[in-house]
């Protein structure tokens, strides 16, 4: 665990794996209220739960955001992690803890959008068993391709692909991965006929389309930009529905003729259902305080994160058609859990 004190103190492979889920029951118990909430919360530390491994994205993320927000709440963030079943186990926790404020979570897109479609027996619901108080980050994706291939643009790239006898393959960095996720659903919205190519972890993936064993990868900006800068990669579009900083002049998916193509690996803060309006308001509040700091916004710059603060009635709406957007490319594809 790490702590964070307040300003008074100073300052993958991840594919889905399923197995360490076998332990845990199914269903969600929490007590039904938030009786004995503190009225003038927060008075003790706030515990922030990652549900995966020390030195994740989503860790790193956390522990560079939570300091920020002691700032403004006046109270310690330690940073839990509990990794486990693509972040199912973690979630599960926060999910059963009291409503209280003092247990968050930092989900993501796989605990939270993916997994509800990959885990048939799911031990909560994302929408029910959370309150959801904000869309934190993006990290957003680059669709690159080997030099070789005979494409300056996506579409060019799709055309190419089609007039190949066997179609042409694609790397991700693993089974369920948001890597694997956007290429399918690039499949599914024009027909292409690209093939998954899963790979252990993102840099092997690189690694292979670098030379050329591989033609195509949707991958984290940061990860493959050094590549496209040195000429080894080409960037043909960015998978946001926004172009980027690091690479302005790279089009979107959607600009090359695709609609709703929107797809980056973000993290989101929750509590557990029922959280008073009174602390979400608070949470939320040193959250955009946070996220609006100066001298934090080059830090998530560096991790290849665009901070976004959606507010909890937007976060909401947004987990719902994200959790019914990657429900359709998984069935459409037939994706199963490793």
């Amino acid at each position: 665990m790490s702590r964070f004190q307040p300003a008074s103190a100073g300052h993958g492979r991840r594919g889905i794996l399923l197995s360490a889920a076998g332990g845990i029951l199914a269903g969600v118990s929490r007590p039904a209220n938030a009786q004995g909430t503190d009225p003038a919360y927060p008075s003790r530390p706030i515990r922030m739960v990652v549900p995966y491994g020390a030195g994740t994205s989503t860790d790193i993320m956390t522990r560079v955001v939570a300091p920020h927000m002691a700032r403004t709440l006046g109270q310690p963030i330690v940073v839990e992690n509990r990794p486990g079943a693509s972040g199912a186990v973690g979630s599960e926790a926060v999910a059963r803890s009291a409503p209280d404020g003092y247990t968050l979570l930092m989900g993501a897109v796989a605990s939270h959008a993916v997994l509800p479609s990959l885990m048939p027996r799911l031990p909560y619901d994302p929408l029910r068993d959370f309150t959801q108080i904000s869309l934190v980050t993006n990290a957003p994706n680059l669709l690159v391709v080997n030099p070789q291939v005979p494409a300056r643009s996506l579409r060019e790239f799709l055309d190419w692909a089609k007039r190949q006898p066997n179609g042409v393959t694609y790397a991700s960095a693993g089974n369920g991965t948001s890597s694997h996720l956007a290429g399918e659903l690039l499949k599914l919205r024009t027909g292409a006929p690209i093939e998954h190519v899963p790979y252990r972890s993102g840099a092997q993936a690189v690694t292979d389309v670098i030379a050329g064993q591989v033609p195509m990868l949707v991958y984290q900006v940061t990860a493959v930009l050094p590549f496209v800068r040195d000429g080894s990669l080409r960037a043909l579009a960015t998978t946001s529905n926004t172009r980027l900083e690091w690479t302005p002049d790279v089009p979107t998916v959607e600009e090359a003729g695709i609609a709703d193509f929107d797809v980056a690996a973000w993290h989101g803060l929750f509590g557990p259902a029922g959280l008073p309006p009174r602390i979400v308001d608070a949470i939320y509040g040193a959250l955009r305080a946070a996220l609006t700091d100066e001298t934090l916004r080059p830090r998530l710059n560096e991790l290849g994160l665009v901070p976004v603060g959606m507010p909890p009635a937007a976060f909401r709406s947004f987990l719902g058609t994200d959790i019914a957007k990657w429900r359709d490319v998984i069935q459409a594809a037939q994706i199963k859990a490793d």
